[in-house]
């Protein structure tokens, strides 16, 4: 009697997209082997929960998929079969229980990774996953074979399906170094450049203020840019000033479109609104009231609500003339100009942007110029900003792998 077995997947990439590409094509009764090239998986997954896991978001998916920007249809797809509310289940299958907190974004009952990462590599060794560590994927032989770098020499592997869940090119040193890009450059696979993504900006301050104000957090201040159409837009938030320039959370949600004005322009021009509680001609009147003995730093706060990083950010930007003028004053107050130079390194930045194009990929994530294999994760030409929209992204973005190897395999 013959005994037939089952197909074999290779998933190559231990972050969360590779993990649940790997749990699902298992749960499907394929033989699943997980390739990283790191000594264990989920390193940057860990790092990201390192000051508390931000897993998802609570909002409304109307909301959630506008995160996304021009591929937010696409993302809309992944997240309709794999959202927010199906995470946060997935978790407590796990026995992670999660918390909505006032701001919007959901955690972990203890905020952590490592428990919520052990739980599910265990179970995932439990359900018959074979993991190979230390496994650099260095592309495919003339045979179609996988080529693997490891301590020992190249090894080779066969499989039935690849997934490929490489991560971006950010943080490096965590395995995610965008060494793929190249491989598969040379296969003709349409990709986009890798840029930053969540990365601070770089900005000429003065000595002055690069010594004592770096790392000062500026707080409920609103932001005045262009978007890539043209449009002028604004976002309230917070963001840090450090010692290259400016980066955080409200940097962040708006980078993309910096990151554009950057290369079209040369640099990147943004408003602050350092009082968003008030108007302009009312700080404008506040502001003309006899000065008296007051210093013009105190009179800053007194007057017009501004704390000392914002009274810093002031006398950076605004000259003599202007300060004398209360009308001039509120009107530079209410939009503060700032002048953006580059972002930060790839390397430095949270996330990237760009790589596998979504129009090379079909609506199951496999290559149309390469069937049976199939692309996910931050190695695909999508993004988003912190507070949980990455990570929903990256999961989903597995599960659909998952899932497309098995229609695939069943169809064949």
């Amino acid at each position: 009697m013959t005994q037939l077995h089952p197909a074999r997947v290779a998933v190559v990439g231990g972050g969360p997209a590779g993990l649940m590409a790997a749990e699902t094509a298992r749960a499907a009764g394929f033989a699943v082997d997980l390739y990283d090239g790191m000594g264990s998986p989920g390193r940057k997954f860990l790092l990201a929960g390192k000051g508390g896991l931000n897993l998802t978001h609570g909002e409304p998916l109307g909301h959630f998929v506008e995160r996304y920007g021009a591929r937010r249809r696409d993302v809309a797809r992944w997240l309709q079969a794999f959202g927010a509310d199906e995470l946060r289940a997935w978790a407590r299958e796990l026995g992670v229980e999660t918390f909505t907190g006032s701001s919007g974004r959901v955690f972990p009952h203890d905020l952590k990774a490592a428990p919520l990462l052990r739980g599910w590599v265990r179970r995932l060794h439990a359900q018959g996953v074979v993991f190979h560590m230390h496994h650099c994927w260095l592309g495919w032989r003339d045979d179609g074979a996988l080529r693997f770098a490891t301590p020992a020499g190249e090894r080779i592997a066969h499989a039935d399906a690849l997934v490929l869940a490489l991560g971006g090119a950010s943080w490096p040193q965590l395995g995610s170094d965008g060494g793929w890009f190249a491989v598969l450059q040379a296969a003709g696979v349409d990709l986009a450049p890798l840029q930053p993504a969540n990365c601070g900006f770089e900005i000429n301050w003065s000595e002055h203020l690069r010594t004592r104000f770096a790392g000062s957090p500026l707080k409920a201040v609103v932001a005045h840019w262009i978007d890539r159409d043209g449009t002028p837009r604004s976002r309230q938030g917070e963001c840090v000033l450090s010692e290259y320039g400016i980066e955080g959370s409200l940097i962040y949600a708006i980078g993309a479109a910096l990151r554009e004005q950057v290369m079209a322009q040369g640099e990147a021009r943004l408003q602050l609104d350092l009082a968003p509680g008030r108007s302009e001609p009312e700080l404008a009147a506040r502001l003309a009231a006899p000065r008296g003995r007051h210093s013009l730093g105190d009179w800053l706060r007194r007057r017009a609500g501004l704390d000392a990083v914002k009274c810093a950010l002031v006398f950076e930007a605004v000259d003599k003339a202007v300060l004398a003028d209360p009308t001039a004053l509120a009107a530079r107050i209410k939009a503060l100009p700032l002048r953006l130079r580059a972002p930060r390194p790839l390397a430095e930045a949270i996330s990237t942007a760009g790589g596998v194009r979504l129009e090379a990929l079909d609506g199951h994530l496999m290559l149309r110029d390469r069937p049976g294999v199939f692309c996910a994760g931050e190695m695909l030409d999508w993004e988003a900003p912190t507070g949980g929209y990455l990570l929903t992204a990256c999961f989903a973005s597995g599960r659909l792998a998952g899932e497309g190897v098995a229609r695939w395999l069943g169809q064949r």
